[in-house]
Formats: structure tokens, C-alpha cells, sequence
């Protein structure tokens, strides 16, 4: 464990936030919960990250397990999730399940602790082949989705699938962000010629970022007729700067996941669709999947948890008004 040694040492200013949540990780006193299984999630203040975490906690009042809620500051809060990790580890758990923050710095971390317990990931990779099984939507595709919603309602609006669109990606170097973008920029490229790329635009993960950058496009770029704003937090961002302009007929916009106020964008025709994923299941599979592995049992190494293009034509479908209005409680 000497790489994990040697990163609390780096980061022991954060030393006593992890004390304090390995307190909060110690199995309640119950016979029906004397297993522990962390979910450790990117953010626990953002309403996707709670669906995830009503899904893992679901499941353990299920299963009999005890499940901590773990996450970072923020989303950009790389080094808290290490230090929540490298914790929630030394507890001695039976499994862990995680959403890396970052790609890259999450690797070799997630290596280390899959020598101790198995990891399950769930909605963003890392650089690690240490997972025991990871579940996630196909991130690629859900570019690809975002896509073909975004043409579709630009051919609505004007008749044609012509113009300048733009792209948002909330934080670079996000496995499931780039997925997306990549799944995204190839489905333009060889779907819709007519499409042009104006603007390709990295953010710090802020809402306010969002809005900023969006608003800057609509001065810079007269002739947008569409853009795709990558995750929920960047929806909500360009969702206001389009609200504020009134430019929901102009300018076409196709976000991912959902909250309230996305939603209430969409009703508006402030936002022309949402690329909605299964965040629930990715919580309650992830703990059910973490305790399968800790009992010996043969699990599936990818499950694709699935994605759904919703739009006001089809929002009030049972199964689309589910995944728009999960149980949080």
C-alpha cells in the first residue's frame, strides 16, 4: 500500500475530512448489515448524483447491506476522491463501488485498491483494468443519440439539416465527457455534412461557466442553429443563457441527464431534448453487482445501463416519465 501511503502524505491537509468520513463509514450495529459496500460518487449535492445514491441505497435496504454515501466536493474535486478512496479501503469493506472524477488520476489509485477489495465502477472509467465490473451507459452512443436529436430538431426548425452547431463538454479529460463528445463529433461528421463544428468548448464544471460561454457563442456565432451541452450541469448553464435570449426557436439545444430545471427547459422549448441515462440502476446494480463479487459469484465485467433521447413528444411516456422523475427519498 506504499503508493496510498505516500498520497495521504501529499494530502494531509485533507486528513482530517477523511477521519471524519471513515466515521461515518463503520457498519451499523444490525446482524442484517454486517456487510459494508461504500459508494463513492462524483458529487453528492448534484441531483443526478442523489438518483445514484437513492438507487444504492435502495438496494441495501434490500440486500442487508450497509451502504456509505461518499463523494467529493465537486465534481473537479480530484484529490478529495482520492483521499475518500484510499479510506474507504483502509475500513475494510467487502467491495467498493466508485464514479471516477478523472480518467487518468483515478488509474493508479484504483489499482492500489483493488489489491485489497474488488472495485465496481460505475458511469465514468478510469485508467485502470482493476474493475470487476463496470457498469455505465454507452457513452459513445449517447454522443451519437445527442446528435441525431440535435439534427432532427434543427431539420424541424428550419427544414434542413444545415448549419453552425457548437459543443460543451463540462470538464476536460472526464472518461464518460469525452465519450460522449466523441461519439458526438463522429456522428456529425459522417451523418451530417451539412452540420459544421464552429465551436468546441471546454468548461471548469460550473454552471455559471455554462451560461458564460454560451452567451459568448450567441454574440460570437450569429448563424448558430444548435448546440450540445454535454452533462447536466453544462444543460443547465447554456438552458439559461438560451432562456434568457429567447432564443429557443433560433438556436436548438440537446443536453444530458435531468433535473427539474432542465425539465422545465424542454417543456418550455427552451432545450429541444435531454439524452437521459438510468442513474438509479447504475446505484442499485452497482451495490447488488459489489455484493455478488464479495460472495464469489460470477458477475458481468460491462453492463450498459442505457440511454433514451426525451423530447416534448415523449416525456409523458410511462417509461420516460420514470427515468424523469426517479424516487430520491
Amino acid at each position: 500500500m506504499s503508493l496510498l501511503k505516500s498520497m495521504l502524505s501529499r494530502r494531509a491537509f485533507v486528513g482530517v475530512a477523511g477521519a471524519a468520513l471513515m466515521t461515518t463509514m463503520m457498519p451499523v450495529a444490525s446482524s442484517a448489515q454486517d456487510v459494508t459496500i461504500p459508494i463513492i460518487v462524483k458529487d453528492t449535492t448534484s441531483f443526478y448524483w442523489q438518483i445514484v445514491l437513492a438507487g444504492a441505497r435502495q438496494a441495501g435496504k434490500d440486500l442487508g447491506v450497509n451502504v456509505p454515501e461518499l463523494g467529493a466536493q465537486s465534481e473537479s474535486d480530484i484529490n478529495g476522491q482520492i483521499t475518500i478512496l484510499e479510506n474507504a479501503v483502509a475500513g475494510g469493506p467487502a467491495a467498493v463501488v466508485i464514479s471516477p472524477t478523472e480518467f487518468k488520476a483515478l488509474g493508479a489509485p484504483i489499482d492500489e485498491a483493488a489489491k485489497s477489495v474488488p472495485i465496481i465502477g460505475i458511469d465514468s472509467g478510469a485508467d485502470s483494468q482493476a474493475f470487476t465490473s463496470f457498469l455505465t451507459t454507452d457513452n459513445v452512443q449517447g454522443g451519437r443519440i445527442a446528435a441525431d436529436g440535435l439534427a432532427a430538431a434543427i431539420e424541424a426548425a428550419t427544414g434542413k439539416v444545415e448549419g453552425e452547431i457548437a459543443i460543451i463538454t463540462s470538464l476536460p479529460g472526464v472518461g464518460s465527457l469525452d465519450q460522449r463528445r466523441e461519439g458526438f463529433l463522429d456522428q456529425i461528421k459522417t451523418k451530417y455534412p451539412g452540420l459544421t463544428v464552429v465551436a468546441d468548448r471546454f468548461a471548469d464544471g460550473q454552471a455559471t461557466t455554462g451560461l458564460n460561454m454560451m452567451t459568448d457563442l450567441i454574440t460570437a456565432n450569429p448563424n448558430l442553429v444548435g448546440v450540445f451541452a454535454s452533462n447536466l450541469i453544462m444543460a443547465q448553464g447554456v438552458g439559461q443563457a438560451i432562456a434568457e435570449n429567447k432564443l429557443g426557436d433560433k438556436i436548438k439545444v440537446i443536453g444530458f441527464d435531468s433535473d427539474e430545471k432542465t425539465v422545465g427547459f424542454l417543456k418550455e422549448g427552451v432545450l429541444a431534448g435531454l439524452v437521459v441515462q438510468d442513474p438509479y440502476r447504475m446505484g442499485y446494480d452497482g451495490v447488488k453487482t459489489a455484493l455478488a463479487v464479495s460472495k464469489g459469484e460470477k458477475v458481468e465485467t460491462f453492463v450498459d445501463t442505457g440511454a433514451n433521447l426525451v423530447t416534448q413528444a415523449n416525456m409523458a411516456d410511462p417509461k420516460i416519465d420514470a427515468l424523469l422523475n426517479p424516487k430520491v427519498n
